[in-house]
């Protein structure tokens, strides 16, 4: 491996018979940004890792609405509040800090997270420094730094669909379900619409789905409070939001057949919404 000097910008690589080019850009020709470590916010590593793979699923893709292709983190006292949508579906964490900080809030790229994810060795042990500007973020940990513009704008309102009101709460085997709903989406293709069905009734969950490729149907058992109800859903929401839910059981509150349902826990560490696809023209 040689390189030539600046004038060329060239790389090359030759070993026996191959050999290959790189074009380069000198290192001296390339931006560096600096930011101001001010707003300092320090974390687990694990937290952060888990916290970044148990809602970035839910952030969009479709870079026409901006917003949701981000990421809210929300920093208060000594409790970060991470929050991801689009548009289908909001995925809400919550973790505690070792230390107490003034309200701050920032919409960082949903990109920069899943990057900063994987290059995060994650151990429990250690900390990563979050720096925040009004518009970049800086992540610091050992001997890796990296800067991220933020996104402009402010954030959705979900406060007024987070409602403590239900009429059926259910509990149930997580991964029972899991593997139910895993067995479904064998039957649909990516760009199907089709629901899985959900029967409600007494202490069973009848699980229906028919597509031209085959159809299902399964029985699992649950505790129910409240009353019967027939759903529908995109069964890869919800088997997204079961699969980061370390729990045994978890516990689904629904109002009706045209309301969100939302999974949460006791402690409000968690909280996943999921909109139902109209069932009203199914056979049950």
């Amino acid at each position: 491996m040689d390189f030539t000097d600046e004038k060329d910008y060239i790389m090359r690589i030759i070993k026996e018979m191959v050999r290959v080019l790189f074009s380069l850009v000198f290192g001296k020709k390339y931006v560096s940004v600096e930011i101001e470590k001010e707003n300092k916010i320090t974390l687990s590593q694990f937290d952060l890792k888990e916290v970044i793979r148990q809602t970035i699923f839910s952030v969009s893709d479709n870079e026409n609405n901006k917003l949701m292709t981000g990421e809210l983190l929300s920093i208060e006292n000594n409790k970060m509040t991470v929050t991801s949508l689009d548009g289908h579906r909001i995925s809400v964490r919550n973790i505690e800090l070792q230390e107490s900080y003034p309200k701050m809030e920032v919409i960082v790229p949903g990109k920069t997270l899943s990057e900063v994810s994987k290059i995060l060795p994650g151990e429990a042990k250690d900390t990563i420094n979050l720096y925040l500007t009004d518009k970049h973020i800086l992540f610091e940990f050992g001997e890796t730094k990296v800067v991220s513009r933020l996104l402009e704008g402010k954030f959705y309102n979900i406060g007024q669909m987070l409602s403590n009101d239900y009429e059926t709460k259910l509990t149930i085997n997580k991964m029972e379900l899991l593997r139910c709903l895993d067995r479904s989406t064998l039957f649909v293709k990516e760009s199907d619409k089709k629901p899985i069905i959900l029967k409600i009734e007494n202490e069973q969950m009848n699980l229906m789905i028919s597509s031209q490729i085959g159809s299902m149907k399964d029985q699992i058992a649950i505790s129910k409070e409240g009353k019967d109800l027939v759903i529908g859903f995109n069964p890869k929401f919800l088997v997204d939001a079961l699969r980061v839910i370390d729990e045994e059981e978890v516990t689904i509150y629904l109002i009706n057949s045209i309301a969100p349902c939302i999974i949460r826990d006791e402690k409000s560490s968690y909280l996943y919404l999921i909109l139902p696809i109209n069932v009203s023209n199914s056979n049950v």
